[in-house]
Parts: C-alpha cells; sequence; structure tokens
C-alpha cells in the first residue's frame, strides 16, 4: 500500500511539472521505486529534490526510527542524520509506524520591503511524510527542497490531546569527517557584563574542526556554517520562531561530527521559564533550514529565512527604512544631553539621513518633557527619533534606564501611546538574554504593540530573527553578533574590524538584517580623538561597509567632525546609499579573507568589498551586468583616504579593482 501511495503521489507531481520536467519526475520514481523492492521490510525510503534535480533529499524509516540525508550535484552533504521528536505525548523518534506521504509543488512570490531582496519567487518541491507513534498519534516530517535550499520542520496532532510538550529535537545534521566550522558558541546565561549574556556576540571559528569541543561547551548559535572542501558549502540556520516556539540551537559536536537541536539552557533568563515548548495542537515546530552549494554564492544571497514564513499582521503603517546617527557609539554615555543631540539631529539633517538614535540614560540625563521638545526640534529638519530602552525583568543586573517600560503589556501600551502622541518613530530595545519560549514571547508582544503605535523596533542584546523581518513587518534589524560598539570598548576588536566585515556576510547577516553600526571616520575612536582604540581600516574601507552589511536600519558612527573633514563624493555616497535592496548577487569572497558583493536598489547597483588580510589585494570582479559601463570607484589611497575616479568595465564583463590591507573598495553606477 506504501509503494502504491508512493506512485500514485509522483505520477501527481508530474503532472503539475511542465513537460520537460516530467521525464526526469518519473525517472525520479523509478530510481526510488527500484530502492523500495531491495531493501529490508524494516526500511522505508523517500527521496525528494529541488526543481533542477541537484538537491535531493532521502527520507528513511528503519525499524521506526526516522532518518534523512543531503546530497547536492551526487555529493554527500550530510550524513545519515536522526530525526523525531521526544515529547510529553510520548516518542516521535522510535517506534514510528508510515502511515503515509504527500508530495506537492510550491510556487509563491512574495515582497520582502526591509531585507537584501524586494521581490522573491520561491519555488520547492514539498513532501510531507506522516507516521503514526504507539499513542496512535501522529507526526508529520516535512521537508521543502528548493534549489539550494532545504526547509524542515515537524507537525503534530492527535485525535484526543489538545496540547503537547516538545522535551526535545533530535534533528541532526552528521557531516562527512572533512567539514571544517565556521560557528559561534553560546554563552552561558549570567556571564558577561552585568549578567546580559548570552548576548550572541562571540566570535567566530575558522576553518575549525567539527570535534573541536566549544568556549562554553554548550553549543553553537544559529547561523553556523560547515565547508565541506571542495564538495561546497552548508549554512544551518532557523527560521519561523514565535510566541509559539522557543529558539533553538546546535548542539556540542559529537566525535564523529554530527550535530544536533538543542533547547535553551534551563539557567537563561535567570530561570524565567520553561526551557522546552508546550503549545496547543496540531502543533507546527520552527523550522530548519539547510543552505547547500557548491561555492559561497547560494549562502550569501539565500533567502530561507522568509520563504516558509507568512506575516503575523499587516502592518499599522508604512515603516520607513534609512539611515540614523547616533552619538552613543563614539560620544559614549556623556553625549546623551539635550545639547549633543541637537548637534546630532543637525548632523543627521546635513547628510539627509531619515533617523537619529538617542540610547540609554534619556529619561534622566533629557527627560521626558524635554525629549518631547527634542523630537520636535527634530521633525522641524526632517528627521525622526529612535530611543533607546532597557527590555527590564529579573534576568540581568544591567542598569540603565528607561526601565520597566517594556516587560509588562501595561508598561509597554503606556510607554507606546507616549511615544506616539510625542511623534517618536523607532524603538531600541536591549539585554534579552535568552531564548525561552517566554522570552520569544517578549520579543513578540514588543513587536505587535509597537506595530498598533506606529513604531517600528530593533533589537540589542538579542537573539537571531529568525524570519521576522517578514512575520513583523515593523521588525527592521537586530544586532545578535559581535557588533561596532565593540570597536570603542576593545583595541583587539578594533584590529579585527576588517576580519568580522568578511565572516558576518556568510553567517550571521545572510539570514537577517543585522544592525552592526557601520562607518567611522575617526582616527581615535572617541569624542576628543586624543584618547581611545586606534581605528586601522581605511575610510573608503568604511564606506564599503555600509552595502557590505545589510540591515534596514543603519545606526552609524559618523560624528559632527567628519563634515568638514571628508571630501564630497564620500559625503554625497553616505547621502545616497540606500539601506534596503532589490537584488543581491555574491561577486566573490572567503570567511576570513576577502568579501566583494553587488547590491541593486532601482535601477543603481552599488558593489563593495572588502580586505581582511595584512596585504593588498587585486581583484578582477565579474560583473557582466554591466558590461561597456563607465561606474564611479571610491577606493583606497596609499594615504588610507578615500579617493575617487570613473572607470568602465569592459566588453568581458570585468572590472579590476586594488584594496590596501584592512582597506575597501565601493563602486556604483549612474
Amino acid at each position: 500500500m506504501e509503494r502504491m501511495n508512493l506512485t500514485q503521489n509522483v505520477v501527481r507531481l508530474s503532472a503539475l511539472l511542465p513537460l520537460r520536467r516530467r521525464s526526469s519526475a518519473l525517472l525520479w520514481m523509478t530510481r526510488v521505486m527500484a530502492i523500495l523492492f531491495f531493501v529490508p521490510a524494516t526500511l522505508t525510503a523517500q527521496e525528494v529534490e529541488s526543481p533542477d534535480g541537484l538537491l535531493k533529499v532521502n527520507l528513511s524509516l528503519n525499524e521506526g526510527k526516522p532518518s534523512y540525508s543531503v546530497t547536492y550535484n551526487n555529493k554527500t552533504m550530510l550524513e545519515s542524520s536522526p530525526l523525531g521528536l521526544e515529547t510529553s505525548m510520548g516518542s516521535f523518534a522510535q517506534g514510528l509506524t508510515k502511515i503515509g506521504e504527500e508530495i506537492r509543488l510550491i510556487d509563491e512570490t512574495y515582497t520582502l520591503p526591509h531585507a537584501k531582496a524586494s521581490r522573491i519567487h520561491y519555488v520547492a518541491n514539498e513532501l510531507v511524510s506522516s507516521y503514526s507513534n504507539a499513542e496512535s498519534d501522529t507526526l508529520q516530517i516535512i521537508f521543502r527542497v528548493a534549489n539550494h535550499d532545504i526547509s524542515q520542520a515537524y507537525r503534530i496532532n492527535s485525535a484526543k490531546k489538545t496540547h503537547c510538550t516538545i522535551l526535545k529535537e533530535l534533528t541532526g545534521f552528521d557531516f562527512p569527517a572533512h567539514t571544517t566550522t565556521f560557528i559561534t558558541p553560546q554563552a552561558p546565561w549570567g556571564e558577561g557584563w552585568m549578567r546580559t549574556k548570552p548576548s550572541y556576540e562571540e566570535e567566530y571559528t575558522l576553518d575549525g574542526a567539527i570535534r573541536t569541543p566549544s568556549k562554553y561547551g554548550i553549543g553553537y548559535t544559529f547561523p553556523a556554517l560547515f565547508h565541506l572542501g571542495n564538495d561546497g558549502w552548508v549554512l544551518i540556520s532557523e527560521t519561523g520562531v514565535s510566541s509559539l516556539y522557543a529558539g533553538t540551537k546546535l548542539s556540542e559536536g559529537s566525535p564523529e561530527g554530527s550535530y544536533s537541536i538543542a533547547f535553551p539552557e534551563k539557567e537563561e533568563n535567570h530561570g524565567v521559564g520553561d526551557f522546552t515548548v508546550t503549545a496547543g495542537l496540531p502543533l507546527l515546530t520552527s523550522w530548519k533550514t539547510i543552505t547547500v552549494g557548491e561555492t559561497l554564492k547560494p549562502i550569501v544571497e539565500t533567502t530561507s529565512a522568509y520563504d516558509v514564513v507568512k506575516p503575523l499582521y499587516e502592518p499599522s503603517q508604512v515603516f520607513k527604512p534609512g539611515k540614523s546617527t547616533w552619538s552613543w557609539v563614539v560620544w559614549q554615555d556623556n553625549s546623551i544631553n539635550f545639547d549633543d543631540q541637537i548637534k546630532f539631529i543637525d548632523l543627521a539633517a546635513a547628510l539627509n539621513f531619515e533617523y537619529v538614535l538617542i540610547d540609554n540614560w534619556w529619561d534622566q540625563k533629557i527627560g521626558r518633557e524635554r525629549m518631547a521638545e527634542l523630537v520636535r526640534y527634530a521633525r522641524s529638519k526632517n528627521v525622526d527619533v529612535i530611543l533607546w530602552y532597557n527590555s527590564n525583568g529579573s534576568w540581568n543586573d544591567a542598569p540603565q534606564t528607561p526601565q520597566d517600560c517594556m516587560d509588562t503589556t501595561p508598561a509597554r501600551r503606556r510607554e507606546m501611546a507616549w511615544l506616539k502622541a510625542v511623534g517618536v518613530k523607532g524603538i531600541k530595545v536591549d539585554f534579552f538574554g535568552g531564548d525561552k519560549q517566554v522570552t520569544i514571547k517578549l520579543y513578540e508582544d514588543i513587536l505587535t504593540d509597537a506595530n498598533e503605535y506606529g513604531i517600528s523596533v530593533n533589537f540589542h542584546g538579542a537573539t537571531l530573527p529568525r524570519g521576522w523581518e517578514r512575520m513583523y513587518p515593523n521588525h527592521m534589524t537586530s544586532e545578535a553578533a559581535l557588533v561596532s560598539e565593540n570597536l570603542i570598548f576593545s583595541q583587539y576588536w578594533t584590529d579585527r574590524e576588517a576580519y568580522s566585515s568578511t565572516i558576518l556576510p556568510f553567517t550571521r547577516n545572510a539570514v537577517s538584517g543585522m544592525d552592526f553600526g557601520p562607518v567611522f571616520f575617526n582616527k581615535i575612536l572617541s569624542k576628543d580623538q586624543k584618547e581611545g582604540t586606534i581605528r586601522k581600516t581605511t575610510d573608503a574601507f568604511q564606506l564599503a561597509t555600509m552595502v557590505i552589511y545589510q540591515s534596514a536600519t543603519q545606526h552609524l558612527g559618523v560624528t559632527p567632525n567628519n563634515l568638514d573633514e571628508q571630501p564630497d563624493y564620500v559625503l554625497d555616497f553616505l547621502r545616497m546609499v540606500p539601506t534596503v535592496w532589490d537584488e543581491t548577487i555574491f561577486i566573490d569572497g572567503y570567511p576570513g579573507k576577502y568579501f566583494v558583493v553587488a547590491r541593486r536598489y532601482g535601477n543603481r547597483w552599488y558593489i563593495a568589498g572588502s580586505n581582511a588580510e595584512e596585504q593588498s589585494k587585486k581583484l578582477t570582479l565579474s560583473l557582466p551586468w554591466l558590461t561597456g559601463q563607465e561606474v564611479s570607484v571610491i577606493y583606497d589611497k596609499e594615504d588610507r583616504t578615500a579617493g575617487f575616479k570613473t572607470a568602465t568595465v569592459n566588453k568581458k564583463g570585468q572590472l579590476v579593482i586594488d584594496m590596501e590591507p584592512l582597506g575597501g573598495v565601493t563602486i556604483y553606477t549612474k
């Protein structure tokens, strides 16, 4: 009966496909049927492939235990890896009986106004395989396979039960032995300044061995990048996490090089909330995403975080992306006063920026009455205001105010009514420190209430956004990485600024907007430029980070003195460069060495590169869509300031660029 169902489903699928694809679908059916007739009775197998036929998932049930494997272009990307759940309803990881499967073609187009691509055409084959456990409850294992992206989730249902607690996900990722890693460790709760970790600000491994224990011994934060040598690359992440689920992570690697899904640590958020997941039935888990490519191009260009999720509410208005001045990042706490904020509002106006961000302590150092006055002044300059908040609760000891405004619904709604009344357009909420379901609910509650009051949201000290730009239309960006504030705190991080620009685009920023806070022109990163960390990167590198890092709202490290110190072509570039994109194309690079990306907004292209190495770098860029066109180039001069010239992409669609050590380049069209 199972084999007959399989035959019928594949024939149905082939009928949905264009004629040129039907023969391959039927050939695929023949291969699968041949396998089924020659395997033991205890093993059933089902294969689903991408529309182009290169990416394949093989789903198996062996003696009641589900597993899967992944190949790309006939190369093994993931060896046989476990699937299943342990729940309050019993085990969905063993003793399963297959009761059916269904394959369908998904072909959807959607828009995404706050990300690296604005219009996305998602085509995938979906396999839903259904199983019954010992309690006669149902588990569906769902795989969606696009040309480079796999999305996997579980759905639990029962004829008798109404709720379920998931105790453990057994989903695994078993890599070939030669794999190396670019992954970042999960930090335990209570570590770091004022017990604010985990804040997702740890270093990445660089071609690390898969068997190496993590720094803290509790696994790794999403996303996680793996290099399979000449066979290619795999990026693993998670999406579709709302208040109905928890944010998960990767476990420690086994001696064999296998990782599995792990729930949050019990201690996170000072022990507040369960570290398991409880929800009503039917229960759909989060989606785990696996992006696969022979090169890094699919990794940088993936939209897997958005493809399988839907908006959870309609936007109350159009939420405007844009650039923001930000006094705190260089001038620090002492700049949170009325007079200095006037200077940064004027700076935003001079650069045609949309926003000014006023950071912590504003309620004490400026006060609410004068803040309303600042907002009115900013609006007179065509600049909107974003205000900082402490997320509050008992999960950290961070003293910054305003506090007690975001952690309960009555307080939050009162605060947002005030924000709307005085004309504030956005909030930055900090210090969350966990991935539990109760914490995810706080994120969702803040976003939902903010949408009602017409306020956009940026999260710091926060977890990875998992599809949130699409799920929550007023979510503009989040931190969830080691970002630019650390350039001020430590010379070690300042020295590694260029290095970060060649790691984060392949990892953290590949799956969601990231509020890095780019562009610093001061040589010494302080207000007086006499004491502080010393910037090692070039001015052209700094401009390039506006394109390298994608974030719908970009909070820049420019200061008022830069208006008199930088040439017009640098300032004009800052005025015109957008923060959201219609298209993103990876050009070249390798994690930890260099990175070049092209992004399009409207008819104008922006191409940016960075060099993390101690030697200068000459590259021949392949830009075939710009063949014969004249472009503007902001490049590294020998004195490490930014120069300007025009160049022409040759008849082969190539352009040669040079970058100084820790340097960069920016190219843009008319």
